[in-house]
């Protein structure tokens, strides 16, 4: 019984693309492993971005940055 979790960034995945990783997931495990679907799960968190961090800082404050160069 294979098990997949997921972990993502809360801002604006929407149910359509979930509902694609989930299926390409499941496509691949059976693929390349002959896992049968039916026996697959995955698993999706959304962490939200004051809770998720990399190269130091919160997610929040590195896309605030980004969207500020921007402007």
């Amino acid at each position: 019984m294979p098990y997949v979790n997921v972990r993502v960034t809360k801002d604006g995945v929407t149910k359509e693309q979930k509902a694609r990783i989930v299926a390409e997931i499941t496509a691949t495990l059976g693929n390349v492993l002959g896992k049968r679907p039916e026996h697959t799960h995955v698993v999706i968190d959304e962490v939200e971005m004051d809770n998720w961090g990399f190269a130091g800082m919160l997610t929040s404050d590195l896309k605030a940055q980004a969207e500020a160069k921007k402007k």
